[in-house]
């Protein structure tokens, strides 16, 4: 039987590179993505035509009721689950200072950046351990955080917190299931070429044009979709709880 790997906010950016990686890599793919099927009608197309299997589904993983949905459909269309890829993010719809940042903002980007990510592990992990371990492990779990699990960001204070908890959370679900021959990653891109930093542009031309970072360019979505693929391959089986960052080198400290 082929595995199956899901991917949160699937249907673009970071998260279509990374189906469509995994597609290539042989896996069944579901996307989940909160816009309606129409919105990444293109994207569908090209996988059929890659020929990878996908199917779609549209779901709100910061609502926990369609947590159960998902892992049903996606069991009910290819028989299992193998890998879970917790990509799905937001940013602060306002940047605002840490003095002036909201309530509502802090809990809109909480409950879709983490604690999405802990629940529908939850409920990935225990159908994992419904399935007999094919190969060398039973499954793989990744988390794309973010720098910004480290690195302060002053307007968008909310987003930081949340890729820091995706950052332990990635730990402690390593430390759990472990036992289980379940296998939990944290990849941690930088600056990448996507929707969501369009909008800043111009502050990370400045950046990268400065020399803060040592690959001096943008990142792409495919350069984290590689990092995935190696991850959810059989070329990592005495590794879990770590992340790997792909930001061009911005972790590294320098004098």
């Amino acid at each position: 039987m082929k595995k199956t790997a899901i991917v949160t906010g699937g249907g673009r950016g970071i998260g279509f590179a990374v189906s469509k990686k995994l597609g290539m890599d042989g896996y069944q793919v579901v996307l989940v993505g909160s816009s309606s099927a129409d919105a990444y009608e293109q994207n569908q197309k090209e996988l059929k035509e890659m020929g990878i299997k996908s199917h779609y589904i549209q779901a709100d993983v910061g609502d926990r009721t369609s947590h159960d949905r998902i892992v049903e459909e996606t069991v009910s269309v290819f028989g299992g689950i193998h890998v879970l890829v917790n990509n799905a993010g937001v940013a602060p719809n306002i940047r605002a200072d840490l003095l002036e940042m909201t309530e509502e903002s802090f809990d809109r980007v909480l409950r879709i950046n983490m604690k999405s990510n802990m629940f529908l592990t939850q409920k990935v992990a225990k159908q994992m351990l419904k399935q007999p371990v094919e190969g060398k492990k039973r499954g793989t779990i990744v988390n794309i955080s973010s720098c910004s699990s480290e690195v302060v960001s002053l307007n968008r204070g909310e987003y930081c917190v949340s890729k820091a908890g995706i950052s332990m959370l990635t730990k402690l679900y390593a430390a759990r299931l472990a036992p289980e021959q379940i296998l939990v990653h944290e990849v941690r891109p930088g600056v990448i070429r996507t929707d969501m930093t369009s909008k800043v542009q111009e502050k990370y031309d400045k950046l990268i044009q400065s020399g803060e970072f040592p690959i001096a360019r943008w990142g792409t979505p495919e350069d984290v979709a590689e990092v995935v693929s190696v991850l959810c391959s059989d070329r990592f089986l005495y590794t879990t709880g770590d992340a790997i960052n792909v930001d061009g080198g911005f972790h590294i400290r320098q004098l």
